[in-house]
């Protein structure tokens, strides 16, 4: 799909196709008006018959035998109380399933001038990109007979004060579909190896973004033993992989976005169940999540120094895998007993959070699928967010609510860090089953304590189960409108 934007509602003859708000109070817009006179006074003859009534999902499409537009679709969005941003979603889908006979013809959308009082004309423009792109969004490039993708299609979005909203959007949506892409990807295929090639290329794309990948001799001679020790089994070698974008002045402290990068989590010893055991390939959305947001960065051209590290390895039990028992050394100089090999994605964060201290941040946010507890305390609706600073908190979950990407904060504190105790090391890796998804932020925090730090638990939202299996490319739109508000 490709995203234009026009400040004047009134020409739309040059488009193939029009869809139009009407609300609940059946009064037409001068749009409206216009259209009734090309096509002979149909729309008021379907308000007057009480086919078109205005109330939300009720639609009407007419054929204009006048030429063009060839198709004016008329939309309800009830009251303007009731329109939420749920319904929003629901309603520039369902009107865009009505036109996809429009493919590879410009669409006239003047959707985004719905009434509402929750949603703002901005508002209405992001939804209205972001449920577009999700709706066409389709992962069939393993399948032998694809089904026919639509051919590109322009949408024209009718919001006067919104150009920078639309150019914002689309940069997210795209984000987020490079995001899905990476993590429907099959473990076979998206490899650390591949994840750090995929980093290299976009690199290559700007003259502001420069790529460092660590091999594991290198991560070795730093002392990342705990980042090392998860791939142990695999033959598959771990990578740190480092971004480094320059969009801001030379002395600006960066803002850091660290991802895990689990290609594929079998547990390792401490073997997964069998049963969708397939979806740990999904293991590196946090990865997914934070390359996807750098490549926004590149297309904004953010003002602001951004950087990216995803520490990516692959879980797998061998004869030479790490055992439970087993005491690692991190970067930091902490040692860590590690009690399940399950809980690995905090074994290569902490170690990808000490190497962000060389940077000398303004703020380090980690994104990662890393606590099925989290999925039990948000369900697969809401993000975790963990902070050493609730401030910082507070801002990210502005920003996903700017964003309808939703976050909530969870507590970290001394009373969950005094279940990470070892006997034998300075810490455990894990804490036990209650609060494991703040006592998992607990230990990343003892990583984190010299920089401005939140933990971003993604396992509840990074992808759907079921029938409709598949990355969603969450946090991406939270995490590009956080970096927005920085700029």
């Amino acid at each position: 799909m490709k995203f234009t934007h026009s400040s004047n509602a009134a020409q739309f003859a040059h488009a193939n196709s029009v869809i139009l708000p009407l609300g609940a109070d059946q009064l037409l817009s001068p749009s409206l008006q216009a259209a009734d006179q090309l096509l002979g006074g149909a729309i008021q003859a379907a308000i007057d018959s009480g086919d078109l009534t205005g109330k939300l999902q009720n639609q009407h499409l007419f054929l204009n035998p006048q030429g063009s537009p060839q198709r004016i679709l008329v939309a309800g969005t009830g009251t303007s109380d009731k329109l939420n941003a749920k319904k929003f979603r629901q309603l520039t889908t369902s009107a865009w399933a009505a036109m996809q006979s429009n493919t590879g013809d410009l669409v006239h959308n003047e959707i985004a001038m719905a009434a509402s009082t929750s949603l703002d004309e901005a508002d209405m423009v992001r939804l209205t990109i972001e449920s577009l792109q999700a709706s066409a969004y389709n992962f069939n490039q393993f399948k032998s007979q694809p089904e026919d993708q639509p051919a590109s299609v322009e949408i024209q979005l009718v919001a006067p004060a919104s150009a920078k909203q639309t150019t914002q959007s689309t940069a997210t949506a795209a984000a987020m579909d490079m995001c899905r892409d990476l993590g429907n990807l099959p473990g076979n295929i998206c490899t650390p190896t591949y994840l750090a090639e995929q980093a290299s290329a976009m690199a290559a794309t700007s003259t502001k973004v420069t790529a460092d990948i660590l091999e594991e001799e290198q991560m070795r001679e730093l002392g990342m033993h705990c980042l090392l020790s998860v791939g142990t089994g695999s033959v598959q070698p771990s990578k740190l992989i480092v971004l480094n974008y320059q969009g801001g002045k030379a002395n600006d402290a960066p803002h850091v976005l660290v991802g895990k990068g689990i290609t594929f989590d079998t547990g390792g010893i401490s073997l997964k169940p069998g049963a969708a055991m397939d979806e740990m390939k999904y293991d590196m959305c946090g990865a997914a999540s934070v390359l996807s947001t750098m490549q926004a960065v590149i297309d904004l051209d953010l003002p602001i120094n951004v950087v990216m590290i995803i520490a990516s390895a692959e879980n797998m039990p061998a004869g030479n895998a790490t055992k439970p028992g087993d005491i690692v050394t991190t970067m930091s100089g902490q040692t860590v007993e590690i009690l399940n090999t399950d809980a690995e994605g905090r074994l290569v964060l902490c170690d990808a959070l000490t190497y962000a201290e060389r940077f000398a941040p303004a703020s380090v946010v980690d994104v990662a699928t890393l606590t099925g507890a989290c999925i039990i305390a948000l369900g697969h609706h809401t993000t975790a967010v963990l902070s050493n600073d609730d401030s910082f908190a507070q801002d990210l979950m502005e920003a996903g609510k700017q964003a309808f990407d939703a976050a909530w904060q969870l507590p970290i504190g001394d009373e969950y860090d005094e279940q990470l105790k070892s006997n034998f090391a300075d810490m455990a890796n894990i804490g036990g089953r209650p609060a494991g998804t703040i006592t998992a932020a607990c230990f990343l925090a003892r990583f984190a304590e010299k920089y401005k730090w939140a933990h971003l638990d993604i396992a509840g939202t990074a992808w759907n189960s079921g029938a409709k299996k598949g990355a969603t490319g969450r946090c991406v739109p939270l995490l590009v409108q956080h970096l927005v508000n920085q700029a």
